[in-house]
């Protein structure tokens, strides 16, 4: 072969083109480090002027069309509506929301009141736990030697 490459250098890899296999990458998982997980308890965050808007127009429009099975018309339509309408026709809408708003936040703040007085409780009982664990594994040691002087009655 002229100018062609030789069977043992066809062999040898560019270490730079080369894929380590095995090593850390292979066969593990990322661990996701993103968002905390929720609390199932903390309240929900109130529904905004044009959701107030919606959950009234929903009603209407399925009356007005009971044969229509999809929410992407109703969607739109609302969305169309929304648009259509005055800051006059919005207002009953936005102080809805607004009411809401205020009582959300009146929760909110009762419940980061009950997490803060319960964090510190928490982690006293973590603390307790873990001085129980380990007085229970000074225990053990000490039994170990009396089980050693048994086998020693039996010689």
């Amino acid at each position: 072969m002229k100018g062609g490459r030789s069977k043992t250098e066809a062999k040898k890899a560019d270490p730079k083109l080369s894929v380590k296999k095995g090593g850390a990458a292979a066969g593990k998982k990322p661990v996701k480090k993103g968002k905390p997980v929720k609390d199932p308890n903390k309240p929900k965050r109130p529904a905004s002027a044009f959701f107030v808007f919606m959950e009234d127009f929903r009603k209407q429009y399925k009356e007005k069309h009971p044969n229509n099975k999809s929410v992407a018309t109703v969607g739109k339509a609302g969305g169309d509506k929304w648009k259509s309408l005055s800051e006059a026709e919005k207002a009953p809408f936005v102080a809805k929301a607004e009411k809401r708003k205020a009582e959300y936040e009146k929760t909110l703040q009762a419940y980061n009141k009950k997490m803060n007085e319960g964090a510190g409780t928490e982690e006293e009982e973590s603390d307790k736990s873990r001085s129980e664990v380990n007085d229970e594994n000074d225990d053990e040691d000490g039994s170990d030697a009396d089980d050693d002087d048994e086998d020693d009655d039996d010689e």
